[in-house]
């Protein structure tokens, strides 16, 4: 497919009560793995390609990294390639934007961008986060794909907030991304399922929530609304207990 079908592709797999369930790569190798394995998407974990390559998240491992482990994965596969970008690796739009274009370049159709003041406190407000979607979606329209805006918030990742706390403020949120130009919105951290039905039941956008200790079945989540669940570092987290559990046998 060309990148224009894919980007297309990769919406429509986005439905309400139908969730597009995606095992997180972190490398050429696993995103194949996991496409062999029948994935019709492929999506990277930001913490699993930094710790795979020997960095914390956070934006450590150098964004011309990103970009040739990227290229890898999109070259050695033929389905859509979302990627977390966090946030971007500037709080400035248009280097947002630059730097999406980048991997857009390589053949991506989606990203992960959140509002998380990477590698500093709190949240972006509404208003410098919808400024960054906005350019990025403008870029994306100028090159004539469908990019695929997962617009992450962290309001209940590691803040201590839980609901009804912060399901407001989500909701404003959720509204403010999506007229600025995201297609969908993600809460990792949220694992209450009468918060997850009410976000999707009010939030126009498809909602993508991240397998935690106590989310619910996939089933359930479905039955939610639900419209995306992501692994997130699950997958390359077992990865790694495998290998260290082999060795652990041989080195002795």
């Amino acid at each position: 497919m060309q990148q224009k079908e894919l980007a297309e592709l990769l919406a429509s797999l986005h439905v309400k009560g139908d969730p597009l369930v995606l095992y997180n790569a972190w490398d050429a190798g696993s995103a194949k793995a996991i496409q062999g394995a029948g994935a019709p998407v492929i999506a990277t974990s930001s913490w699993a390609v930094a710790a795979a390559q020997g960095y914390d998240d956070g934006e450590l491992i150098p964004f011309s990294f990103v970009e040739q482990i990227i290229a890898r994965i999109a070259a050695a596969l033929d389905i859509p390639v979302t990627v977390d970008v966090e946030g971007g690796y500037s709080e400035d739009p248009h280097v947002c934007a630059a730097n999406v274009a980048r991997l857009m370049d390589h053949g991506i159709v989606g990203i992960n961008l959140e509002d998380r003041i990477v590698n500093g406190g709190g949240l972006h407000s509404i208003e410098t986060q919808c400024a960054r979607i906005a350019a990025i979606r403008a870029m994306a329209d100028a090159h004539g794909v469908s990019l695929f805006i997962n617009a992450r918030t962290d309001l209940f990742l590691g803040t201590g907030i839980k609901p009804p706390e912060g399901i407001l403020e989500a909701k404003e949120r959720a509204a403010a991304y999506a007229r600025a130009g995201a297609s969908g919105f993600f809460v990792p951290g949220l694992i209450d399922l009468s918060a997850i039905r009410e976000l999707c039941s009010t939030v126009q956008l498809p909602l993508n929530v991240m397998v935690r200790p106590g989310l619910a079945h996939a089933r359930e989540l479905a039955n939610a609304g639900v419209a995306r669940i992501s692994y997130g570092p699950g997958a390359y987290l077992m990865a790694m207990q495998a290998v260290g559990d082999v060795a652990s046998e041989i080195c002795r």
